[in-house]
């Protein structure tokens, strides 16, 4: 039944992203919500429109006080993301379910505004040791902000118990199994 909401959270490099884009291929009832953000494009890769609505900040503040965001926050400083009411609007018109890929706090504010029509998964990593790796692979992070990432990370692991569900990506082929039968469960409810 279209209208639901499905959230996956995790700290940066956990494989959420990964996990949110397979199933997006795989089920043509999901749509992305595409998150806004004051960041700049990553490379050449990233377009307007498709991976984020890219804002300056003198817009996004300009969206926070005519309240056109579910939830919103300052996630670096001078970075905000946030997610627009406009967009779930789009995505339920099309007769979707929307998938959400979004930090921690970010999904706790979105389980909090969907309630039961929304299922918040916390997508972790065995051990801080393996999202180190993980996030020195990627070769985007200085050591500074690699260093930044793990703090954040450990204190967002903290939060995996207001979750509905938490799954440990150790395995990404298995990891994917599982994001299904838990997205094929969860659109099954009433």
């Amino acid at each position: 039944m279209p209208g639901k909401a499905l959230i996956f959270s995790a700290p940066s490099g956990s494989g959420k992203t990964t996990i949110v884009k397979h199933l997006l291929k795989n089920n043509p009832d999901l749509g992305f919500s595409i998150s806004a953000s004051t960041r700049d494009k990553r490379g050449r890769t990233e377009q307007d429109g498709k991976d984020y609505y890219f804002l300056t900040p003198e817009q996004f503040k300009k969206k926070i006080d005519h309240n056109e965001f579910i939830e919103w926050e300052e996630v670096y400083a001078g970075n905000f993301y946030g997610t627009l009411k406009t967009e779930i609007e789009r995505i339920w018109e099309e007769g979707k379910n929307v998938i959400f890929d979004v930090d921690v706090k970010g999904g706790i504010n979105l389980k909090r505004y969907f309630g039961d029509k929304a299922l918040a998964v916390f997508v972790k990593v065995p051990s801080i040791e393996v999202l180190k790796e993980r996030l020195r692979e990627r070769k985007t992070e200085s050591e500074e902000s690699l260093s930044r990432r793990l703090f954040k990370a450990k204190f967002e692991m903290t939060f995996q118990d207001k979750f509905d569900v938490i799954l440990v990506n150790e395995d990404l082929s298995k990891s994917l199994i599982e994001a299904q039968r838990i997205y094929d469960q969860f659109k099954a409810q009433p």
